[in-house]
């Protein structure tokens, strides 16, 4: 008598990969590709080949499996960078120079969509989506770690200087999603360099009106 097969309970094999795992895998896919309020969750349990009740057992909601996206993004954003930083730990000119080649060459990949914490703010403005608060705390990280390098570089002013880097940064990723700048590597280098080497003065105060000297 030929066995019945029972349905597999528990963690999977080793080396198997998990239905959380391929939930957000396809989903992170689809969500870049086609823009996530695109992508209903039907489309993701098809594609996955996981059960919808799965899904849901596993993320409780929507919101909740783009903020699970978002997160693995930021997860995978910072091996990047945290691999870059490795590689120029004694050297911070040459891990911005890195850093900023890494983008351009993102932003030159063919499946290149955009940044995917821009795409989702932009889809979600309510600050406490739960998808755009991981987007956004990326961006903060990133304005961060930017202070961080530059002010190893004898910035004086190093959150000020990381902000405006952040700012070029963003606007490539703005621009390669609408054109293909042949030089954007390049073009992302000399700006960053030219700001570092341009230190403006502190803004000043209005000036105070000089009251006349009294006569004796």
């Amino acid at each position: 008598m030929k066995a019945v097969s029972r349905p597999r309970r528990g963690a999977p094999p080793k080396g198997e990969v998990s239905a959380r795992e391929r939930i957000l895998a396809t989903a992170r896919e689809l969500f870049y590709r086609e823009g996530i309020r695109a992508i209903g969750v039907d489309t993701v349990v098809e594609r996955s080949g996981v059960s919808k009740t799965s899904l849901y057992r596993l993320f409780e909601s929507k919101d909740a499996l783009i903020a699970a996206v978002a997160a693995e993004q930021d997860r995978l954003f910072w091996a990047w960078w945290d691999g870059t930083e490795e590689q120029h730990a004694d050297d911070p000119r040459a891990l911005l120079d890195a850093l900023l080649s890494g983008v351009a060459k993102r932003i030159r990949h063919p499946t290149y969509r955009g940044c995917p914490f821009l795409n989702l703010a932009a889809e979600f403005p309510d600050n406490k989506h739960p998808g755009r608060v991981v987007a956004r705390s990326n961006k903060e990280e990133m304005r961060a770690r930017l202070a961080a390098i530059v002010g190893k570089l004898g910035v004086g002013d190093p959150n000020r200087t990381a902000s405006q880097m952040a700012l070029i940064i963003n606007g490539a990723y703005v621009t390669g999603l609408m054109e293909e700048p042949a030089n954007l590597g390049a073009d992302l280098v000399d700006a960053a360099m030219k700001l570092l080497a341009f230190r403006p003065e502190p803004i000043a105060g209005p000036r105070r009106r000089r009251r006349p000297a009294a006569i004796v």
